[in-house]
């Protein structure tokens, strides 16, 4: 396909920069003296209509008088000039344009007119309000900082220009290097999706820095976030960690989840890391990219002293991390060469005479220990250590270890050289041993994201869509009424048409109908209030439990709905609900619910229920689509995974009944949009089973004209485009979304395809998909994009894959760029065109106007296949040896 669309930006030839000025200390100044102190090697335009000169370059008065295309405009004129400047600029045929002017508020009607004018003529935008960017390797500094990036293989990205220029100047004296940095200020056209999907592929990057402060397109952002971090860390940094999100209603799953809570859940499932601070950031970005040496979370450490020992396992244990227990040999090993008084277990404390060798012994001890899955080295100088002796023996020690290794020499003046040693020898090290600890276990962390990050459930957990006809009458009549809240029976009614176990109850609107109801239902029963403004019960002294005859149910009868008067006299009372008595000694009551985010759409939670919500904190949260990796987690996350074990005797409730139920919510939540809020609270769970007690929903009608899953931040996995089909001569094969499993069959496909076939999809000569392309063309997110595999089947079982078809949506949404690769042997068998006519649509029903995409002269047989599928082509007018395919969708 085609490079990516913002290459304009980072790898410019020629640059436009309007309002250039010789007035020391403005932007404009500064950033043309940026620009050409830089080592930029393309053209520099300065335009400015009140000058001839600026900084000994000839000025131009206007943007339409360029004497070549230039592919970036650097705006730095006054915010009230911008829809006049972006229209000439526009006019003059510039497409990308980085905004420095300040004063543009985000929603304002001056940011309005901005982004209409950059949408109409075709304009990507930076900013406004931004720093900038910077490419080192390029020598573009297109900002106005004083602050210079080194060349490095880091990428930051920041909401905050003051945040990126500080962190800058920090970098500076740390010598940590980067491959872009850029400011995005208001984010208005490209955002951190954007960038984030840009440095997916870019080779100069290797690790990805991440300052926001807020999210204005969710689901490009979790696109362009989960595109990147497939192929290399991701750590963030958002502030407004304690900033709670928008009243959810009267929903307790609402009222329970705070923004915070949601942007972790986010992170988690995109395979990203998220830390608390900035120096946490570069903290992290030392001892990711030995994420492919980790196994597991067992840490060993090795000390000279007891008291750091103390600190890192303290903070090993609030982090989460296991201390590796050492195996018999290695105890053998390390008394055979240590001190009497070594601590004979991890911590491996070496004693305040530590010497190199024994740091040596010691680190090679556990670096053969299986126990042990990643390692902390730790020095406090001491009067009888030599540090930087110490450093160059643990350099040495560590070599090309198969584990991950981090070291913490604490001091300042003592350790100077030393730490300068292991910073040459290519250790992450950190200061303290809670830096150290904590960076350690963000590795652990992003392992188990990674996890997350390779789950593609599907609408339905179970690869089948859920039968969702009862919950949409009960829904549809309720919106017809007017209505948002559905009553405890019709909530119950949405559940059960998922297979959720309901307590069913009946309503009763007198003391005779609760009578009647109690005995057909047999006793004892329960009884609650009914009406559709209590959304608590308990709350107003409107339950009643273990009522064993008639005569306590004509009292409770009374008792409710008198009570339920005092407590709340301005509700609307319909009665009561009589129910089976549920739950006994070994069950326990959960709270399953769902929540709308303002930024990420619907949100599970599950945590401790009944009337112990409010007072319990065990609980977690996690975006649907779910499946049983992602369910497990939650149940893990949510701390009550413990009641799930045998203690003392007594049987743990039943972890399968659980999870059954969350993926049943969250097949329906998929499926129906209009549920905004859902508390199943309480969910009774025994040994064997579960039961939904009580049940709450709210409901709203979904925009026209809104995408099947628009309302999801996470696009699942789409299952209903898998098909069955046939070639001309009978041959089975199945047309179905790709998945991450198939990486090995796509490499499989690429390896078996001539070097002719492979030069014609690639436009280049390559033997294998790298590691990073494949998880790019195999783990994808199905908004955005979209391939279809063709694969060959042996009865049920797929064997290999024929051909392969793909789409990326272009940046303004209206078309899409295609890609297309057959197997030699499917050659001729009809298999692309049909694959062509799946894709054109699935693009069609996206609400796609046009597909397009490119195409080697030389390759005549495609060439003929755009013909015959009513493509129109055209010659590149920048390489006479590529062909442009476009139709009309």
């Amino acid at each position: 396909m085609a490079g990516h669309h913002l290459e304009r930006f980072f790898h410019p030839r020629a640059i436009a920069v309007i309002g250039a000025s010789d007035r020391p200390h403005s932007i404009g100044q500064r950033v043309l003296a940026n620009l050409r102190e830089g080592g930029f090697e393309g053209r520099v335009f300065p335009v400015n209509p009140r000058h001839d000169e600026v900084q000994g370059l000839p000025c131009l008065h206007h943007i339409a008088r360029l004497p070549e295309k230039v592919d970036v405009a650097v705006v730095s004129t006054p915010a009230r000039t911008l829809p006049t400047v972006l229209r000439e600029c526009g006019e003059a045929g510039v497409t990308g344009v980085i905004v420095h002017s300040t004063g543009v508020e985000r929603g304002s009607t001056l940011e309005q007119r901005v982004l209409e004018t950059v949408r109409r003529y075709g304009i990507r935008m930076i900013g406004p309000n931004c720093l900038g960017i910077m490419r080192p390797q390029a020598g573009l500094n297109a900002t106005f900082s004083r602050n210079r990036a080194e060349t490095g293989r880091l990428a930051l990205v920041s909401q905050s220009g003051a945040l990126m220029a500080a962190t800058l100047d920090w970098a500076a004296e740390q010598r940590i290097g980067f491959s872009l940095a850029a400011s995005l200020g208001n984010a208005s056209d490209i955002d951190f999706g954007d960038v984030l999907d840009y440095l997916a592929i870019d080779g100069r990057t290797e690790s990805i820095l991440l300052y926001l402060e807020g999210i204005r397109n969710p689901r490009r952002f979790m696109s362009g976030l989960r595109a990147a971090a497939r192929a290399k860390p991701v750590i963030v940094v958002k502030s407004g960690r304690f900033r709670q999100s928008a009243p959810a209603a009267l929903s307790h799953a609402g009222a329970l989840i705070g923004a915070d809570e949601v942007f972790d859940a986010a992170i988690a499932r995109a395979g990203a890391i998220r830390v608390e601070r900035m120096d946490q950031l570069f903290s992290c970005a030392q001892i990711l990219p030995a994420r492919e040496r980790m196994r597991g979370s067992r840490l060993g450490m090795v000390t000279d002293g007891g008291g750091p020992a103390v600190i890192a396992t303290d903070r090993a244990v609030e982090r989460g991390l296991k201390l590796a227990e050492l195996s018999p040999a290695t105890v053998k090993r390390l008394d055979e060469t240590l001190p009497r008084q070594w601590s004979r277990q991890n911590p491996v404390d070496l004693l305040e005479d530590a010497t190199p060798e024994r740091y040596r012994h010691a680190i090679e001890a556990c670096l053969t220990d299986d126990g042990i899955d990643l390692l902390l080295v730790m020095l406090a100088p001491q009067a009888l250590t030599d540090p930087t002796a110490i450093a160059r023996t643990v350099i040495r020690a560590v070599g090309d270890a198969r584990k991950p290794v981090a070291v913490c020499w604490m001091g300042e003046a003592q350790v100077r050289e030393a730490r300068r040693a292991l910073l040459e020898g290519g250790l992450p090290q950190f200061e303290t041993p809670e830096a150290a600890v904590d960076a350690v276990a963000a590795l652990s962390r992003h392992r188990t994201n990674q996890a997350l990050l390779l789950q593609v459930p599907g609408a339905s957990a179970f690869h089948r869509p859920p039968n969702t006809d009862e919950a949409r009458d009960v829904i549809d009549a309720a919106l017809a009424d007017e209505r948002t809240l559905l009553s405890a029976q019709e909530s119950k009614a949405v559940l059960r048409s998922v297979g959720v176990p309901v307590n069913r109850g009946v309503e009763a609107h007198t003391a005779a109908e609760a009578l009647a109801a109690a005995d057909s239902i047999g006793y004892p029963v329960a009884m609650k209030i009914s009406s559709p403004d209590i959304t608590h019960k308990s709350d107003v002294g409107g339950v009643r439990l273990g009522i064993d005859d008639g005569h306590g149910v004509e009292t409770a009868f009374r008792t409710l709905m008198t009570g339920a008067a005092r407590a709340a006299p301005d509700a609307h009372l319909l009665g009561v609900t009589v129910e089976a008595m549920a739950g006994g000694k070994t069950s326990r009551e959960l709270l399953v619910g769902v929540a709308s985010d303002p930024v990420f759409g619907p949100v599970l939670t599950l945590g401790a229920g009944g009337t112990l919500v409010d007072l319990l904190r065990d609980r977690a949260v996690a975006l649907p689509p779910l499946n049983p990796m992602i369910a497990d987690d939650l149940i893990r996350r949510s701390g009550l995974a413990r009641l799930m074990e045998t203690r003392r005797g007594e049987p743990g409730i039943s972890r399968e009944a659980v999870m059954d139920v969350l993926l049943k919510v969250s097949n329906l939540i998929c499926a129906v949009p209009e549920i905004r809020e859902l508390d199943i609270n309480p969910l009774t769970v025994d040994p064997e089973r579960s039961l939904a007690l009580d049940a709450r929903v709210v409901i709203g009608e979904v925009r026209p004209n809104a995408g099947r899953y628009s309302h999801l931040a996470i696009h699942p996995y789409p299952v209903d485009l898998i098909r069955s089909a046939r070639l001309a001569d009978g041959t089975p094969f199945t047309i179905r979304p790709i998945r991450p499993e198939d990486a090995e069959l796509e490499q499989r496909f690429v390896g078996a395809m001539s070097p002719e076939s492979r030069y014609f999809r690639f436009m280049e000569t390559m033997d294998r998909l790298t590691p990073s392309m494949l998880a790019r063309f195999t783990q994808i997110d199905y908004d955005r994009e979209l391939a279809l595999v063709a694969v060959l089947l042996d009865g049920d079982r797929e064997t290999e894959e024929m051909g392969v078809v793909r789409y990326t949506i272009d940046p303004d949404e209206r078309g899409c760029e295609f890609a297309i690769a057959i197997a030699d042997n499917w050659h001729r068998h009809g298999l692309a065109s049909r694959l062509m006519e799946e894709l054109m649509t699935c693009a069609r029903t996206r609400g796609l106007a046009h597909i397009h995409g490119e195409v080697l002269a030389a390759n005549v047989g495609m060439l003929r296949l755009m013909r015959h599928l009513g493509f129109t082509i055209s010659t590149d007018p920048e390489d006479h040896g590529v062909k442009r395919v476009v139709r009309a969708l």
